[in-house]
């Protein structure tokens, strides 16, 4: 079986259990594909990048609900009023 990796550094799961502080530092901020038997079993992501990830997808949601709120009426308010 054929798998693609979404990472450009892999390490083995036995490496990672070795010294996973390591294993971050060698992904220099990016992900890392954690290789179990040859494939990629998981992603390990430094916090900065999940942060970051974190917050793309939450601007990402909230574009997507200004956008289906775009073609509602729209109302006229004076602060005055309030």
């Amino acid at each position: 079986m054929v798998s693609t990796v979404l990472a450009d550094t892999v390490v083995s799961v036995s490496d990672l259990k070795k010294n996973p502080i390591k294993v971050v530092e060698q992904g220099e901020g990016f992900p890392i594909a954690v290789l179990s038997r040859n494939h990629p079993a998981f992603y390990c992501v430094p916090a900065e990048a999940y942060e970051a990830l974190m917050d793309r997808l939450e601007d990402l949601e909230l574009n997507a609900l200004a956008n289906t709120r775009d073609s509602q009426e729209r109302i006229t308010v004076d602060l005055d009023d309030l």
